[in-house]
């Protein structure tokens, strides 16, 4: 069990309170002006990845007042529970363990979950999708026609879907001549559109749903099945379910041998390293899935036992702790300068505001504070000429973090400097602004004041080597892991997700009404849509 405590009525809240006062109209120039070390003492050099965090609104005692915090929740003991496999989703009386998908420790220590070693579990799992991988990757594991498999086609809807896609996208340097196609929506249009450029005879589908009932999936599935057009033997050869519901599975024409696990220790929005990430690594290669693992596994290493002052998942977290409890700025934005990670802003949506989206405590009454930050982003340099115009003037204030890579894929610099002088560029404009701007002869004096920003923006500055399989694991097990800390300091169970899970019933007993066209009691907002959506 979790420790119950209210962060709001720690020593440390308190004291980060009286200090934000002593804060709250500091100019971080001015910070920087009184304090040349800044940059050197606020910063983390972790591997191939470098954290900057001097261009927030902190000083060192506000660090010490926020590890204070981190130390009076008892989130030492709280990431321990975690990584030894304690039952932390109370709430639906689970272990939380995706970091043990990605364990390569070899001191034979084992981690239990109701009697069975996970570990062991997990390492049959890896060897398995080794051996199916390499079999259609090299041919030995053919179509029901005898050709080699063109295609594949994910089925799967939020974490089944998010995470794999993001990772697949992120790494194409990587690809191999496979080609993946992911289907989450139920949309026709696309659905359609889709298979239209495919061969069926080519083609192998992935079923991606843990109890193989998910309605979106298995609609998208019945049809791809009807698109195949096999019968049961031959198309059981088309067939991979991952799924902890085998039987559903074999029901459903998929046969026993390419059915792939998927358990309950495992949320959806940390399931890309288990068997839900099997189109990876078909992707991108199983050893190159496996460096993603591997990656994933040295930042959980960092995070497991590393000081909470130079924890990089444990800092980042605190700051957007300060920021959202104490500024009350409730969005942050994640920039990447890559246009490969263009899907990521999109799956840490999910991770973090699924996982944190929460107005109980774990004792089940209804916090006293907030909770839960707005993510959301896009691909750096095309977001600053979209949503940047209000991070440097508009009326709100929105902490960013800034995500770049010192050496592109290939040896083609010119570009890649480009790109990289604007993600420096834009963090200095953040927080310098700019004023007193020197006009030339016959320039309009009034557009001075429109010119003029006061900066004074806060942001983060990661910067890693490369984009690698080990370097992308690294990056999304950091965010993860910030998750975490920001759901044991709010008191809060951050890996259950009832509020979606309603919108679902309530869309299933609508279904019915539509295909009746007989209106149940709704409100009068709802009852007149459906009713203008059937006559129209």
């Amino acid at each position: 069990m979790l420790k119950n405590v209210n962060p709001s009525r720690t020593n440390a809240w308190q004291n980060l309170r009286k200090h934000f006062a002593d804060m709250e109209f500091v100019q971080m120039q001015k910070l920087f002006e009184s304090n040349a070390d800044r940059a050197e003492q606020m910063h983390i050099n972790w591997g191939s990845l470098l954290l900057d965090y001097s261009k927030n609104k902190i000083t060192t005692e506000t660090i010490e007042y926020l590890v204070d915090l981190a130390k009076e929740v008892d989130l030492g003991y709280a990431i321990e529970s975690m990584f030894c496999g304690k039952k932390i989703n109370v709430t639906e009386n689970r272990a939380v363990l995706h970091t043990a998908l990605r364990d390569f420790s070899d001191d034979g220590s084992t981690i239990e979950v109701d009697g069975v070693d996970v570990l062991k579990e997990v390492r049959a799992t890896r060897d398995k999708m080794k051996d199916f991988t390499e079999a259609v990757l090299n041919g030995s594991y053919v179509s029901s026609s005898g050709e080699k498999f063109t295609d594949i086609i994910n089925i799967g809807i939020g974490g089944s879907d998010l995470g794999p896609k993001m990772v697949v996208e992120a790494l194409v340097n990587y690809r191999n001549d496979l080609n993946i196609h992911y289907i989450s929506n139920v949309d026709d249009d696309y659905l359609f559109a889709t298979l239209r450029k495919l061969d069926p005879k080519k083609t192998l589908v992935l079923i991606v749903s843990k109890t193989f009932t998910t309605q979106e999936t298995i609609a998208n599935a019945h049809h791809i099945v009807k698109w195949l057009n096999l019968d049961k033997e031959a198309l059981s050869q088309h067939l991979v379910g991952i799924t902890a519901n085998v039987p559903k599975a074999i029901s459903f024409g998929v046969k026993e041998s390419n059915i792939f696990p998927m358990w309950d220790y495992v949320g959806g929005r940390f399931s890309l390293w288990s068997s839900v990430g099997l189109s990876i690594a078909l992707a991108i290669g199983y050893d190159n899935f496996e460096k993603l693992l591997k990656g994933a596994y040295e930042m959980d290493q960092h995070f497991r036992k590393t000081s909470f002052e130079q924890n990089i998942p444990v800092v980042l977290a605190l700051l957007s702790i300060w920021y959202n409890n104490f500024y009350g700025y409730e969005t942050e934005a994640v920039v990447p300068y890559s246009e490969l990670l263009n899907k990521l802003p999109a799956h840490l949506q999910q991770m973090i505001m699924e996982s944190n989206g929460k107005d109980k405590n774990r004792e089940g009454y209804p916090v006293n504070y907030q909770t839960g930050t707005l993510i959301w982003g896009e691909v750096g340099v095309s977001a600053q000429h979209a949503f940047f115009q209000l991070f440097h003037q508009g009326t709100k204030v929105v902490p960013v973090d800034f995500i770049g890579f010192v050496k592109p894929f290939y040896n083609c610099e010119h570009n890649h400097d480009i790109l990289m002088s604007n993600f420096f560029g834009q963090s200095e404009a953040l927080l310098n602004g700019k004023r007193g701007e020197v006009f030339e002869e016959g320039e309009i004096e009034m557009l001075k004041n429109f010119r003029d920003f006061e900066g004074n923006k806060p942001s983060n500055t990661i910067l890693v080597d490369k984009l690698t399989p080990e370097s992308l694991g690294s990056l999304i097990a950091l965010y993860e892991h910030k998750t975490f800390v920001q759901g044991i300091i709010w008191n809060i169970f951050s890996f259950d997700q009832f509020g979606v899970e309603y919108g679902k019933v309530l869309a299933k007993n609508i279904q019915n009404e539509i295909k009746t066209k007989n209106i149940a009691n709704h409100d009068a907002s709802t009852s007149f849509l459906l009713n203008y959506y059937l006559n129209k």
